[in-house]
């Protein structure tokens, strides 16, 4: 059975607000764009933001989020995003959503970071301070976080499959390499929180700079592995380096963070390579780093 997607616009968005929470019903609402995959976002007046679960397989991320979001914002260097009201299932909506506050920034993107060096720093002594928090019953990776925290083991299947269907496309030889590397290595610290999806867009500037992370659905507790992955889809160079420095990682974690990249880099290959030229560069582009790195650290 297929999972169940709702269509989601700002009709429904306006409908939901007035339904539940009528004391912002009058608040100008639009689309944010990008509106993200996991949930459809919406700038409800000056300070506030819907986000709908686009899927049924992302309603468990909304409780997360309401639930630890509000403890662990006091003990990090940037802002996050902070819960405001919940939503519940109805008519209108099959599932639970979120208002938050509105987190100001742009999305991260190359041409606009003023100092790679710094924007890399600054994102290393985020994620280090995150990884400092206590972990006690905070929740284990599995379906939740996608498995982001939890063993590369759950998507070797996947990615050995992407292997297969790419050969003769890319190095498959060497991309095997770098993927055996990856499971040949376990975390062996207590388990710490992760993000689960540090990427450019959900990294946010102002003038510039690093000013606030966001969209924490994939976060759980675990192996720091899954938040490497930036190092090769958006930093290099000195940045990379100054981001490797930041974080106090052995190799093994290093290794499983490039097993991490290519997995996500494969599948997006396999899928595009004769469909859409833009992103099978850009999974190309991001294969070809971490074999690079790969080597570089043998």
């Amino acid at each position: 059975m297929s999972e169940l997607r709702p269509h989601i616009d700002t009709i429904l968005a306006r409908r939901l607000i007035a339904e539940q929470f009528p004391q912002w019903a009058k608040l100008p609402i639009k689309p944010v764009e990008p509106g993200g995959w996991d949930n459809r976002t919406f700038r409800l007046g000056p300070d506030m933001t819907v986000r709908l679960p686009s899927a049924e397989g992302y309603v468990p991320q909304v409780e997360k989020e309401h639930r630890w979001l509000p403890k662990l914002a006091p003990k990090l260097p940037l802002p996050i995003p902070t819960p405001l009201a919940k939503g519940h299932a109805s008519p209108l909506f099959p599932f639970p959503w979120s208002v938050y506050r509105w987190v100001a920034g742009e999305p991260a993107t190359t041409a606009q970071v003023n100092d790679h060096t710094r924007f890399a720093a600054d994102l290393a002594q985020f994620l280090a301070a995150l990884q400092r928090i206590e972990a006690h019953d905070e929740p284990p990776a599995g379906p939740h976080s996608f498995y982001r925290g939890g063993p590369l083991t759950v998507y070797d299947a996947e990615t050995r499959g992407a292997l297969a269907d790419l050969e003769g496309k890319i190095n498959t030889r060497t991309a095997t390499e770098v993927w055996e590397a990856a499971l040949a290595t376990r975390w062996q610290g207590a388990p710490v929180w992760v993000h689960g999806d540090v990427a450019a867009g959900n990294l946010l500037l102002r003038n510039g700079h690093l000013c606030a992370v966001i969209d924490f659905g994939c976060c759980a507790v675990g192996d720091p592995a899954c938040d490497l992955v930036v190092a090769w889809t958006f930093l290099g160079g000195e940045g990379r380096e100054a981001f490797r420095g930041g974080l106090k990682l052995d190799e093994g974690t290093w290794a499983r963070g490039r097993g991490w990249a290519l997995w996500k880099a494969l599948i997006v290959l396999a899928e595009h390579v004769q469909t859409n030229a833009q992103n099978a560069a850009q999974a190309r582009r991001v294969i070809e780093e971490v074999i690079a790195d790969h080597h570089s650290q043998i």
